[in-house]
């Protein structure tokens, strides 16, 4: 079934300060109108193109000098046609109309080639279109500091860990930037850039007498930001903290195993709910397409509105909009614009929608997607994806002291650590940075070789305590895997501290 279109609709946000168009104007539209003009002539039901440009760095320092940087530019385009209920795709790295020209053909032979083996026909939704262009608000672009700055802040960040009990530091700098123009058969031309900066650092301990050693990892998050946010995020006074913090962690005594209470700090909690629900709830996973990489998942689609996922404490939100976020953008790449992906996956414990792309609705008796899907390149076909997705603070009044004074034997845990899940997006266990001691509803000692374990509903029906919207702190990676071949998503996942009952902990070293 064809998508009818609705009138288009111009919308425009104009930036403040770096993050500008590169790519000529009047040759996206040329290559736009080449690919679709072919590929309706050829039958397609409906076709779109992503044309663009990814700028990427990378710098790595280890010690006392700058080991590796890296930086590379890469344009291209992807084609995608829907004929006879059937997708085609190709896509190349080169900008040209006859490449275009080819592209088509080849995305339409693709097509041809699925439709003998495809059990169903993809339906597209009734789709509006969109003229418009969004620049994500940015201060300095980190693409034009020079090498040497950020070699600089890199040797002082590495300096500052040493200088307060670390025996060795690394760290890092990634920096992207993505220019992309959208344009489909049914009138949409989107024009959109956005910049995404992510510092790390790692410093180490060593005790030589025993030859044991501790880290501590930077918990300054990625962010859709520029230069500005990384020099405002205190990253050297940070890796001065954690070099005393990766010394006492060799001092520190060990975990006790067995069921307690756990406060979760949102440097922690962010990669909880990316696995066990940003995963889990992907429409994709739930109908088995998605097996091959990272499992499926044990939410279907039968538990729509039935399954109890947590506690009426959680209620998990999706965005496009929350500023610095890196899922953050005006139109996700189907051309669905950020309200699209405004919506509840679990409310109040209850679990309430899948993440959708477009062309999947039809298939679970939904009538639309919701703004879920992502292409890494625009020689990559756009999936389901997550947007942002985080936890909601308490609406009621209640500060992280609140929270500690509620648990009389349990632990704190800061930062993110090893993390491990099964494919169905169930069974866990997710270590950490930072673990401390709660005793009678005071936060003691600094804790060594902790992790914590649980199933998915079971640990988030034990959700019993949540800060309120003052605590409220928002994490996420540049890098999160899906698809074969492999594509990297930038997301993003806010919350409060929270509180969880009866769980399972255990020691790490034994």
């Amino acid at each position: 079934m064809a998508p009818a279109a609705t009138p288009a609709t111009t919308e425009s946000s104009r930036p403040r300060g770096g993050n500008a168009f590169a790519l000529d104007r009047a040759l996206l539209y040329d290559l736009a109108d080449i690919a679709l003009t072919a590929a309706r002539r050829s039958g397609a039901s409906y076709a779109d193109v992503r044309l663009g440009e990814t700028r990427r760095e990378y710098a790595f320092a280890k010690d006392d000098r700058l080991e590796n940087f890296d930086e590379r530019a890469s344009q291209g385009f992807g084609v995608r046609v829907l004929l006879d209920g059937c997708w085609g795709f190709y896509g190349a790295r080169r900008l040209d109309p006859q490449s275009l020209r080819d592209g088509v053909e080849r995305a339409l032979e693709n097509a041809r080639a699925v439709k003998r083996i495809q059990f169903q026909p993809i339906a597209l939704e009734r789709l509006p279109a969109h003229e418009a262009e969004w620049i994500m608000p940015m201060g300095v672009d980190p693409l034009e500091v020079s090498v040497g700055e950020k070699t600089d802040l890199l040797l002082s960040i590495i300096a500052s860990a040493r200088d307060h009990g670390a025996d060795f530091c690394s760290a890092s700098l990634s920096a992207t930037c993505e220019e992309r123009f959208f344009a489909n058969s049914l009138g949409s031309r989107i024009h959109q850039t956005r910049t995404r900066v992510a510092p790390n650092f790692q410093a180490t301990a060593i005790d030589r007498a025993s030859g044991r050693f501790a880290t501590r990892d930077c918990l300054a998050p990625a962010r859709g930001a520029g230069w500005d946010y990384v020099v405002g995020a205190g990253l050297i006074e940070e890796a001065a903290q954690a070099g005393e913090e990766a010394r006492a962690k060799l001092g520190a005594k060990p975990v006790t195993p067995g069921d307690c209470d756990v406060v979760i700090d949102p440097t922690n909690l962010w990669l909880t709910i990316h696995e066990t629900v940003g995963h889990s709830t992907e429409l994709d996973r739930a109908l088995g397409w998605e097996a091959n990489f990272a499992g499926t998942s044990f939410v279907k689609p039968h538990m729509l509105n039935e399954l109890q996922f947590g506690s009426e404490l959680m209620t998990i939100v999706a965005d496009r909009a929350q500023p610095g976020a890196l899922a953050t953008i005006g139109y996700d790449d189907d051309g669905a614009p950020a309200e699209a992906a405004d919506f509840a996956i679990v409310e109040k414990g209850v679990f309430r929608n899948f993440q959708m792309a477009l062309g999947q609705a039809h298939l679970i008796g939904l009538s639309h997607s919701n703004g879920c899907a992502y292409a890494d390149s625009p020689t990559t076909f756009p999936i389901q994806r997550m947007p942002n997705i985080s936890l909601k603070p308490n609406p009621r009044k209640c500060s992280f002291n609140d929270l500690i004074n509620t648990v009389e034997n349990g632990i704190y845990v800061v930062g993110a650590g090893s993390w491990s899940i099964d494919q169905q997006r169930d069974n866990f266990q997710f270590g950490g940075q930072l673990f401390y001691e709660i005793k009678n509803g005071r936060l003691g000692d600094l804790l060594r070789d902790g992790a914590y374990q649980g199933r998915t509903t079971q640990f988030w029906n034990s959700l019993s305590g949540l800060c309120d919207a003052s605590a409220y702190h928002l994490d996420g990676t540049f890098t999160c895997g899906k698809a074969e071949p492999v594509q990297l998503a930038p997301v993003s996942h806010g919350s409060p501290p929270a509180l969880f009952r009866n769980v399972r902990v255990l020691n790490t070293s034994d």
